[in-house]
């Protein structure tokens, strides 16, 4: 007989340590839903992060979550969800439930359920996040000895923002991220400081819906597609432009999904990113098990939050190392 399965979602809002800016804006707390699958005296766990950029708010997302609770009590599993919802952070939450129970079920790992010998240590970038150049550079600062650190800017002085940066970390692997905010024309202007500053990755630098320029574009650093990147709908746009993916299960809509996602990303010749928005230990610990097989990782977020979950994930300079069996993906 089969076990009787149940399912909790609820959202809540974690306040940050400090404030978070982007071009787009600052946020001093983050809004996540949580699911839980209990079944036979265990439960598995999974967070998705509204992102009000793309319309949504905890109220939509836990309506679309809770929409097929029956199927999830019924035993639907990770391949009937993806045809249940769309790619978002209600999917990504159930998604990752459902591999942390079926770790916790079966007594095998979600490494190794995904083929992966053994979870070992990652560099991840460490964000400095957009301010006054004076600002960044003392936030660099505290960062000099990270291996990867992702540069916040915006359209403003981007230049000023980046050499803080540089000039306080000479030694690290740089990402710089302007969310969308630059011109085409910016970029064409900012192709040899990219290069004299040693960025190793230019992020999202024109709007998700203006990229056409960058077809025939030969960049002096690779650049990452993220905001214009939702689904696997999308890869044929990003590998006619980009030379990156950033792949965030909040907007695959999960590891599953992931997971297919960076094979057919390689089969296209893109690098790939794993990112994440600012959440907690519990976002991360999943996109961990995909970041060991990708070229970036970017997997700060809960080094933003005032207090993580509990058990959460250790950040040391930089080094993200793998979550704790028992708070995501062990037996």
């Amino acid at each position: 007989m089969t076990a009787t399965r149940s399912l909790t979602i609820m959202g809540e809002s974690l306040p940050l340590k400090a404030p978070f800016r982007i071009s787009r804006g600052v946020k001093s707390t983050i809004d996540t839903i949580v699911a839980n699958i209990s079944e036979g005296g265990v439960t598995g766990r999974g967070e998705g992060i509204p992102y009000p950029h793309y319309g949504q708010t905890i109220e939509s997302t836990l309506i679309e979550a809770n929409s097929v609770t029956r199927k999830i009590t019924e035993h639907y599993g990770r391949e009937a969800l993806l045809t249940m919802l769309p790619p978002g952070p209600a999917r990504n939450s159930l998604d990752c439930a459902l591999w942390d129970i079926e770790a916790r079920i079966s007594g095998q790992s979600v490494a190794s359920m995904m083929g992966i010998p053994k979870l070992e240590p990652l560099a991840t970038a460490m964000t400095v996040s957009l301010d006054d150049p004076e600002i960044m550079a003392k936030s660099a600062a505290k960062l000099a000895y990270c291996p990867v650190i992702k540069v916040k800017v915006d359209a403003n002085n981007p230049q000023d923002c980046i050499k803080a940066v540089r000039d306080q970390a000479p030694k690290a692997r740089l990402i710089v991220d302007p969310n969308e905010s630059w011109s085409f024309e910016l970029l064409e202007k900012m192709q040899n400081f990219l290069a004299d500053a040693r960025v190793a990755l230019l992020e999202q630098p024109l709007a998700a819906g203006a990229d056409q320029a960058l077809k025939g574009f030969s960049p002096s650093v690779p650049i990452c597609a993220d905001e214009v990147f939702h689904s696997a709908d999308d890869l044929d746009h990003i590998a006619d432009r980009y030379q990156v993916i950033n792949i965030k299960l909040d907007k695959t809509g999960g590891l599953t999904a992931a997971i297919d996602i960076m094979k057919q990303a390689r089969s296209l010749n893109l690098s790939v990113m794993v990112g994440c928005m600012v959440c907690s230990s519990l976002s991360i610990a999943p996109a961990f098990h995909l970041a060991a097989q990708a070229d970036f990782v970017d997997l700060d977020g809960p080094d933003w939050l005032l207090h993580d979950r509990n058990d959460g994930m250790l950040i040391d300079n930089g080094i993200l190392h793998p979550p704790s069996p028992t708070f995501w993906g062990g037996p």
